[in-house]
């Protein structure tokens, strides 16, 4: 095993170790266990990625690059945004029945924990989300809607309100505080958010 094969194998043991442990223990994550489960040392950790924060980050971030990739495959390019919207709130709906729904969920509600305790690390995620984010932003950017294309500062507000909306539904759906919330109830959710979007909006 070359050096650079075996850096990525220590980094992606160190990004699985800390997802479980993560998800599981919040703040309160020892670096020590990620280690060990990773069969490495912490001094790994810190050469890898910097800090506890900066390892968190990059677990968000590899956590979520797929979930939009995945985004992008189900929402075709020549949908207008309705349909797009349609799209996405169905695709969205389908993760809620996924293996690991729950271990996201407890991912989620961990970082926002975690975030409470440690605004430097609060502020660093956030940032983060927003750059993944930055591809749904791309990706209902130039749709037609009533009459005109959707502008980037419209469809950055509509991802605003689609992630509200969104993280608020499946949370219920995976609790089971969310009955009769299917598909066609995500999608009627979103196109009744996305159709009273002003058409030409700055």
């Amino acid at each position: 095993m070359t050096r650079a094969e075996a850096k990525e194998r220590n980094r992606r043991a160190l990004l699985d170790a800390a997802f479980e442990v993560v998800s599981r223990d919040g703040y309160r994550a020892k670096l020590e266990e990620i280690a060990e489960r990773a069969e490495v040392t912490t001094g790994a950790i810190y050469s890898l990625f910097g800090s506890k924060n900066g390892l968190v980050v990059a677990v968000v971030a590899d956590h979520l690059r797929p979930h939009y990739e995945e985004i992008e495959r189900a929402v075709p390019a020549d949908l207008d945004l309705l349909e797009a919207v349609d799209a996405f709130a169905r695709h969205y709906r389908r993760g809620c029945d996924a293996p690991n729904a729950r271990s996201a969920l407890a991912l989620q509600i961990t970082l926002l924990d975690m975030a409470v305790h440690d605004p430097g690390l609060g502020a660093r995620l956030g940032e983060s989300i927003r750059q993944q984010e930055g591809h749904l932003v791309e990706l209902f950017t130039g749709r037609p809607h009533d009459g005109g294309v959707v502008t980037p500062g419209q469809a950055q507000r509509l991802v605003t309100a689609l992630r509200a909306l969104f993280v608020g539904l499946s949370q219920g759906v995976i609790l089971g505080l969310a009955d009769g919330a299917d598909e066609q109830y995500f999608a009627d959710a979103a196109r009744a958010l996305a159709s009273g979007m002003p058409p030409r909006q700055s």
